[in-house]
């Protein structure tokens, strides 16, 4: 049987494999884990009992979730976000990873505007879905924000038979960037003008390190879909359960295109998961205190290892929210291609077999390969001991910062 010829050309996810090839490489060596972004906090508490308590739960739920849920994500986000959410436009999936693909998938041609770096599931899903995908760069001294004036460009360049997305992630993976509130106004009317419709993966907009999440949806209610979830901010990636919000403009033409997407592919999120989901969009003290602490935490050592980094001369912006970093390694360059390093993956390649340092190259996430930037997932922490407030901070920072002395002592031996 031949096959080859007629198979999608489709990697496998770098975020998924890193963690994978770690999880073998730890059977016989130590490995610092910068690689996978899974959040290191347990699961509070009162989700685990909502969860246990509903286990028996087997029957299918409806295909857009259950009503109680969807209900308490729309009063959630109108109080976190003071944004215009109704029960009756969410749309529950099996994570937000999903979701985005259902969206994508729901027209049959688009062009969709992707920024470099961006996280590495957008290109291939929009691929997947028979799009065409453009990159618009951002630039370091921007702390790699898209800025309105490329979006503007590339939708003057691009042609107007077809609809055009834009994909947008804040707080950012892999930068750990956000947006204020006038960089937001400042897109949503380039959006507008050139009538983009705009997917704001918002998945950690809840880690903010502040608690200054805007959402994307204030500044254009009538063309932005909302994804976000459990993921990130309860730590409950592999429950798989992710949110999605129509605007009402696009309700009558989109949701019942994206019902269908969900009726033939994943029929419904498990009926116990969706029960304990409603625990955490219940507002309850528990789980913003929760919250409110791993902010603290991972604020903490985002900027510690910031500084570490750029005081060994990898260049890094401070991250607003989320638990990433995105250091550029360029200042290093003369002594690493002495060294026969000269692309970011040879980079990640060398770091993890000579230091056992496990960081994922930029051109993973859409950079130019010869450009040496990575992606730093600061998690290698005890979550656990981290919720504890009477852990020192910089305490739970050691293993983060251990590992960032790794990556300079495997720097300067060879300078």
């Amino acid at each position: 049987m031949t096959l080859a010829p007629h198979l999608r050309s489709l990697p496998h996810s770098e975020t998924l494999r890193i963690n994978e090839r770690c999880e073998r490489l730890a059977l016989h060596r130590p490995v610092v884990r910068f690689g996978f972004g899974q959040s290191p906090f347990p699961v509070p508490d009162r989700l685990q009992r909502a969860l246990a308590e509903h286990a028996h739960e087997k029957a299918y739920a409806p295909v857009q979730g259950l009503a109680e849920l969807r209900t308490a994500v729309a009063d959630f986000h109108r109080r976190e976000d003071s944004v215009d959410w109704h029960a009756d436009r969410v749309l529950i999936g099996p994570g937000s990873k999903l979701l985005i693909y259902a969206a994508l998938a729901a027209f049959r041609e688009a062009h969709v505007f992707l920024t470099s770096p961006s996280w590495v599931s957008y290109a291939p899903q929009a691929q997947l879905a028979g799009h065409q995908v453009t990159r618009l760069a951002s630039r370091a001294e921007n702390q790699w924000r898209l800025q309105p004036e490329d979006l503007a460009a590339a939708c003057r360049t691009v042609s107007t038979a077809l609809p055009r997305i834009l994909i947008l992630n804040f707080p950012n993976n892999p930068a750990g960037s956000s947006y204020e509130e006038a960089h937001l106004q400042a897109l949503a009317e380039v959006a507008r003008q050139h009538e983009v419709l705009v997917i704001s993966d918002e998945i950690y907009g809840r880690l903010h390190h502040q608690g200054a999440h805007s959402s994307f949806a204030e500044y254009y209610p009538e063309g932005t879909l909302v994804t976000g979830g459990l993921s990130k901010w309860c730590g409950a990636g592999g429950w798989r359960l992710g949110i999605l919000h129509i605007p009402e403009a696009l309700e009558a033409t989109l949701k019942p295109i994206l019902l269908g997407v969900a009726s033939e592919t994943w029929s419904c999120v498990s009926t116990p998961i969706q029960r304990a989901a409603v625990a955490a969009y219940s507002g309850h003290p528990e789980i913003e205190q929760f919250v409110a602490r791993q902010r603290t935490v991972l604020g903490h050592i985002g900027r510690a290892a910031t500084e570490r980094l750029n005081n060994m001369e990898v260049r890094t912006a401070f991250p607003e929210g989320g638990f990433y970093l995105f250091p550029d390694f360029e200042l290093w360059r003369p002594a690493l291609a002495a060294r026969g390093i000269r692309t970011a993956a040879e980079l990640c390649e060398h770091l993890l077999a000579e230091a056992g340092v496990a960081l994922l190259p930029g051109s993973a996430f859409g950079m130019p390969a010869d450009q040496l930037t990575t992606r730093l997932s600061y998690v290698n922490i005890d979550g656990a001991a981290a919720l504890d407030a009477s852990t020192d901070l910089d305490t739970i920072a050691e293993p983060v910062l251990q590992g960032i002395e790794l990556i300079h002592g495997w720097l300067r031996p060879k300078v």
